[in-house]
């Protein structure tokens, strides 16, 4: 898992399986210290797995977030995360931007970024 900021834009990227009480703890940890983020994108292309665990996690990072005027997405996650989130009939309670989308995101905070420097 690394983090990425750009300005008020902070990437979580993850990998491998997100099953586990140590890789649901990383990503706990990982997201709830962004707290000077206004956008956190978790991205989920190199997740292989995410077990229940991790599908609470993702609920709870979103209403964290929420919480703290905080906008939550997932990008770009595989098929198999894709399909988990929609038996688990959970992806309609996240945000999915398309590749489009995070590059608009991404111009953006670098201009912000720029400006602020």
């Amino acid at each position: 898992m690394t983090v990425d900021k750009i300005g008020e834009l902070a990437v979580v990227r993850c990998e491998g399986r997100i099953v586990q009480s140590d890789s649901v703890y990383k990503l706990h940890e990982a997201v709830t210290s962004l707290t000077d983020a206004r956008i956190v994108v978790l991205e989920l292309s190199e997740v292989s797995v995410i077990g229940g665990g991790g599908f609470g996690m993702l609920v709870f990072l979103q209403r964290w977030a929420r919480e703290n005027n905080i906008r939550f997405l997932l990008f770009n996650p595989t098929e198999s995360v894709s399909s988990a989130l929609r038996r688990a009939r959970s992806i309609g309670e996240f945000y999915i931007p398309s590749f489009e989308e995070i590059i608009a995101l991404l111009a953006y905070a670098n201009s912000r970024n720029a400006i602020a420097a």
